[in-house]
């Protein structure tokens, strides 16, 4: 590994805590500055495109973060775990896996499965698509679909 692939797996990383932290501070347009301009993110069923649509989309619950919310809601930590990148030229693929963290403990985790892109300003998210793998009963972000799956269907022989 070479002192470039260094400083850009050292980028990626940080555009990944920038993502997590600004989200958790409620900061959702510097969030939506980690995307590409045409950057889309993919969660609970849902395809967004453009920063504008992404900071619109994530703005609309009560601190900016996924949408719905609880209003008990007061603190959300989103915690990076494992990651592995892999680097090619200027694009580059990302598994991340993620654990949030609520006033209730642990509230649901998945992984993140991105395309990134080395854009004039640095690398950017190109693609982020969100998988909930498990979420917990009295979570406050309200249902989320688990799996891929919509809140309420079949889920793990539950309904």
């Amino acid at each position: 590994m070479d002192l470039a692939e260094l400083s850009d797996r050292e980028a990626i990383r940080q555009l990944l805590a920038a993502y997590n932290i600004n989200g958790d501070r409620g900061r959702v347009d510097l969030l939506a500055d980690t995307f590409a301009e045409d950057g889309v993110i993919e969660f609970s069923g849902e395809r967004t495109q453009g920063r504008a649509a992404i900071a619109a989309r994530l703005g609309g619950g009560s601190r900016g973060g996924e949408g719905g919310k609880s209003s008990r809601l007061t603190v959300t930590r989103h915690h990076l775990a494992t990651s592995l990148v892999e680097i090619d030229g200027d694009s580059a693929d990302a598994r991340t896996y993620f654990m949030v963290h609520t006033d209730i403990g642990p509230d649901h985790h998945g992984v993140y499965v991105d395309r990134l892109i080395r854009t004039p300003q640095g690398w950017r998210f190109a693609h982020r698509q969100v998988r909930i793998d498990w979420q917990a009963e009295g979570s406050l972000f309200g249902p989320l679909h688990v799996r891929g799956q919509r809140p309420g269907s079949e889920r793990d022989g539950r309904k």
